[in-house]
């Protein structure tokens, strides 16, 4: 029998101490409600890659009773081995065979969890239900994106692109390869948002600038303007107008060319900026080119992704409201847009809802309510915002609230609405934090 190679990391040493293999290992992890792929648990245990989620670093924690830190250290041959019972470490959600989560749904999740890296990994190049799959898993996220706290998904977006890049690194038919680097824009875009959302422009546009070369090799027009509206969008709120209105005009071309949602997402997008500049004349022609975009709509494959992947009336009209907040002769338009606004997103069951565009939404008629001198009806108007928990304070929504801010500032009226300041401070200093990594 050949020797066994020498463990890198302490994590390796514990795996070979189990006797186990490593996608039997993926199988337990997934039993104990984590999702990692065998690729990327190999990956950890080499040492090659420090980087976990929450999720993983917690289950890693479960299954071997070591933090994070030292299961990837350096594996010293005088460390004393991890507690066994009978030669096998005992799982701790498992007990004579039956999970004991104590809710059927997270069972059923991590079966159907299971089952999807099973089938993936039973075949060395795509099938017709792989792909399917991974389409799935995709799709899944981007509809979840906008409607549920980014820490709730963030691991699953990671893990998704990673198993994504995975397959396009390993041999594939030439006929799925298009598609992979279809869906690798697609992650790389909600990766993307998620850096935005947390606060990070800098890895936002590195994210966007891969998702855009993924969306090259899949010669997919709504995919290129796609990503030109998240280059503006992560430029607008980063405070730099006109990079924003250049992103949007770069993805005009391709915009025009498909045809799909995005030809109302550019223009609306480029708006906001013109009008954060200060040119309303720029700003109604934006608005006015995204209203007539919709006579040629035909959703793409991209917007059959649902979610943050395609662009709706309800957000059309939040962004209307959120840039003619900005133009102090534009109250009444911006009041009328932005109550619209907070009516659309009143229903959370609609599938268009968005917790952030609901936000800012009614930070848009905050800001409205105080240009006409109604600070009772600001202060109504900001409240479900400043409700908000602090997993559901992104960056957008926290910048929206110190737009509020300004605008108090501005009115002439600071002293008569001190409490509002007040509030709207406590909330920008508690956003939510960069998750651990």
């Amino acid at each position: 029998m050949a020797a066994r190679l020498a463990p890198k990391t302490v994590l390796a040493h514990l795996i070979q101490r189990r006797n186990q293999t490593y996608s039997e290992i993926v199988a337990e992890f997934v039993e104990l409600g984590g999702t990692i792929t065998e690729r990327h648990l190999r990956r950890l245990a080499s040492g090659e890659r420090a980087g976990t989620t929450p999720q993983t670093r917690r289950t890693l924690q479960r299954m071997f009773g070591k933090p994070v830190e030292e299961l990837l250290a350096p594996y010293v041959p005088e460390q004393a081995a991890p507690h066994h019972a009978g030669g096998q470490m005992v799982p701790v959600a498992a007990t004579g065979g039956r999970i004991t989560t104590g809710n059927e749904m997270e069972v059923l999740d991590m079966a159907a969890s299971r089952a999807r890296a099973f089938a993936l990994a039973a075949q060395s190049g795509l099938g017709s239900e792989a792909m399917e799959q991974v389409y799935d898993d995709v799709r899944h996220v981007a509809k979840a994106y906008p409607q549920r706290p980014l820490p709730e998904i963030l691991g699953q977006l990671v893990e998704t692109q990673d198993l994504v890049f995975a397959l396009l690194e390993s041999r594939q038919r030439p006929e799925h390869l298009r598609q992979l680097y279809f869906l690798g824009g697609v992650t790389g875009g909600l990766l993307a948002k998620a850096s935005h959302d947390l606060g990070n422009p800098h890895a936002a546009l590195t994210q966007a600038r891969t998702a855009f070369l993924c969306a090259d090799n899949a010669d997919h027009h709504g995919l290129r303007a796609w990503v030109r509206g998240l280059q503006s969008l992560v430029s607008y709120w980063a405070g730099n107008p006109h990079d924003s209105v250049r992103y949007a005009q770069l993805g005009a071309g391709y915009a025009e060319q498909a045809n799909s949602t995005t030809s109302v997402w550019l223009p609306v997008s480029e708006a906001r900026a013109w009008a954060a500049l200060g040119n309303p004349e720029a700003t109604r022609a934006a608005l006015e080119r995204a209203e007539d975009a919709w006579d040629n709509v035909q959703n793409d494959d991209l917007d059959d992704m649902g979610g943050l992947c395609t662009f709706g009336r309800n957000r059309q009209l939040y962004y209307a409201a959120d840039a003619l907040a900005w133009l102090p002769g534009e109250g009444e338009q911006a009041e009328r847009y932005s109550r619209q606004a907070v009516d659309a997103y009143s229903d959370q069951n609609h599938p268009e809802w968005a917790f952030g565009d609901a936000a800012g939404s009614h930070a848009a008629m905050a800001i409205s309510r105080i240009a006409t001198g109604e600070l009772d009806g600001a202060a109504d108007a900001i409240a479900p915002v400043l409700d908000l928990p602090t997993e559901r304070r992104i960056n957008g929504v926290v910048h929206s609230a110190r737009r509020v801010h300004q605008a108090l500032r501005q009115s002439g009226r600071a002293d008569d609405a001190r409490e509002l300041q007040e509030e709207i401070e406590t909330f920008t200093r508690t956003p939510m934090q960069t998750l651990n990594r």
